[in-house]
């Protein structure tokens, strides 16, 4: 630890200076950082030197001590203020005592005395550091890949079921910081060009680079919504958003241009709003934007008002035949496509076809072409196709409106089966990384990227797999089971907490007492003892 800065206060020359060449300060882990007779003075000085440590008179001209120690706390509230006071009354110290200073001293002081002090000052500095940096260990421990509480918490916000005042109190408890004049919600979708690879390492990590790229704007606040796909809140003031925009687009864009990987990527914008309760209709426009990306597969950037210009050009029926019919459309969105754009593809599907939907012949080669195709997708990512015929309705439909129905039924029962199987392998991944935490959660070195290499998946797959299927993060269930066998251990022996925290997989006590307390509202002690007396 670094020497602890103390700045002294005090209008008398001769306490000021004897307390200065008295104290041997790099002894007790000190540097004497500068002095100055009364607050005025100090103050800028304070400002730039920012002590650890303020020794203060309490009775100064100019700018008395209780006044200055006011701007101190305000500003440096880190910094540990003593003071030092003539006057053997109440209402000092009372103010004092308001003010949540460190140390109250009455003149005249010795140097015992203002070493006592000054060693107690520092004891609390040394704790409150070590508590900061055990508060960033956890937050960064807990942070991982992916914090499921922030996905459930975007999830709620963009569905529209919650008010105002509960976005404000669950972005508080998840310490997001929301506040802004206006707001912007990105969509970004990322996917090997190759189906059968799209969980490759390779592009998780890929992945991973861009979201480290986007985190470095504090105006934007990213959320995992699926596997590969992020969600982007662009938070920031009415002259700004548009240039925020932008910057995330170009960001997304430049990584992905310059990676040299098979990637198909979009990123889908919606329409900037002042509100909070406006993210929902954000969210709606960029999701049925993103959805346009199975009839544009080369068009990577989607708007809203891209698309009005798009449908605002009618297509004749070869185009359509060649277009929007192509049975490479039905296959797309039957491997790629998401339960919820099932209902924007249909629509944005039957609008292109215009008046080729009305001819007979041409329905009977629709209904038999989603058929055929869905069948092909299906068996193209390793499902068995007699699975999908099973489950497909019959293909004996004649008017337009059923034939919209027919291929929206098609695609929800293959999308459905695609996921059912995807959930099956995912189960198994997680089974497989739970018998590898299950027999390893006491080493203190087990984390995401170990369990991921073990079973041979993505640490990216991971992650949002198991909390998909976990209900918490991966630390979050590694840190509650070691939570667990510790009150077995506390609650069962006589050891130690030291023994107890290398048992369950901490090297510090310390960090491991201050992990129990932040995930079991006691110390290891309290409980302890409490579990005790309950079994008396």
């Amino acid at each position: 630890m670094e020497p602890i800065k103390v700045f002294i206060t005090e209008d008398e020359s001769i306490v000021r200076e004897g307390l200065r060449d008295m104290i041997p300060w790099e002894q007790y882990g000190f540097t004497f950082a500068g002095e100055a007779p009364d607050g005025e003075v100090a103050l800028p000085l304070v400002r730039k030197i920012r002590p650890d440590v303020l020794i203060t008179d309490i009775k100064m001209p100019f700018m008395d001590g209780l006044a200055f120690s006011r701007l101190v706390m305000k500003e440096l509230p880190n910094t540990k203020i003593i003071i030092l006071s003539g006057y053997d009354d109440f209402s000092y110290a009372q103010q004092a005592i308001e003010l949540h200073v460190d140390q109250y001293l009455l003149k005249p002081i010795s140097k015992s005395s203002m070493i006592k002090a000054l060693e107690q000052t520092k004891r609390r500095i040394e704790e409150e550091q070590e508590h900061r940096e055990y508060l960033y260990r956890y937050a960064q421990e807990s942070q991982g890949y992916e914090q499921y509480a922030r996905r459930l918490f975007f999830e709620k916000l963009v569905s529209g079921t919650l008010s105002v005042s509960e976005i404000y109190e669950q972005a508080d408890a998840l310490e997001i910081e929301l506040d802004a004049e206006q707001y912007n919600i990105v969509l970004f979708n990322l996917q090997a060009e190759d189906h059968t690879t799209a969980y490759s390492e390779q592009i998780s990590q890929f992945l991973d680079t861009i979201i480290r790229e986007l985190l470095r704007c504090p105006d934007y606040l990213v959320f995992r919504s699926s596997i590969l796909s992020y969600a982007i809140v662009i938070k920031g003031s009415k002259g700004h958003m548009e240039n925020l925009t932008k910057r995330c687009i170009d960001t997304i864009r430049g990584e992905c241009e310059t990676a040299g990987l098979p990637l198909r990527w979009y990123v889908a914008v919606g329409k900037t709003t002042s509100r909070l309760s406006g993210l929902p209709q954000s969210y709606t426009e960029a999701s049925h934007a993103l959805a346009y990306r199975h009839f544009m597969p080369s068009q990577h950037i989607l708007t809203a008002d891209q698309l009005k210009k798009e449908n605002e050009n009618p297509q004749s029926f070869d185009a359509v035949e060649m277009g929007t019919a192509d049975p490479s459309l039905i296959r797309e969105m039957v491997q790629r496509g998401l339960e919820s754009e099932i209902d924007d593809f249909v629509t944005e599907f039957f609008e292109n076809l215009g008046t080729a939907a009305e001819s007979l012949m041409f329905r009977h080669y629709l209904i038999l072409s989603a058929r055929i195709t869905a069948l092909s997708a299906i068996q193209d990512i390793g499902i068995d196709r007699a699975l999908l015929s099973a489950r497909l309705p019959s293909p004996e439909l004649d008017a337009g409106e059923d034939l919209r129905a027919y291929l929206k039924e098609v695609l929800e029962t293959a999308i459905a089966l695609r996921d059912e199987e995807a959930q099956r392998q995912s189960s198994g991944i997680v089974e497989s990384a739970l018998q590898v935490i299950d027999q390893n959660y006491t080493d203190e070195n087990i984390s995401l990227n170990v369990v991921a290499k073990t079973i041979n998946v993505s640490t990216n797959y991971l992650s949002a797999v198991f909390s998909q299927k976990m209900g918490k993060s991966f630390v979050e269930y590694v840190t509650q089971k070691r939570m667990t066998r510790a009150k077995q251990l506390l609650r069962q022996s006589g050891k130690r907490t030291g023994e107890i925290a290398a048992e369950v997989g901490y090297k510090d006590p310390r960090y491991f007492s201050f992990v129990f307390k932040k995930t079991q509202g006691v110390t290891p002690r309290e409980y302890r003892a409490g579990e005790q007396e309950r079994w008396v």
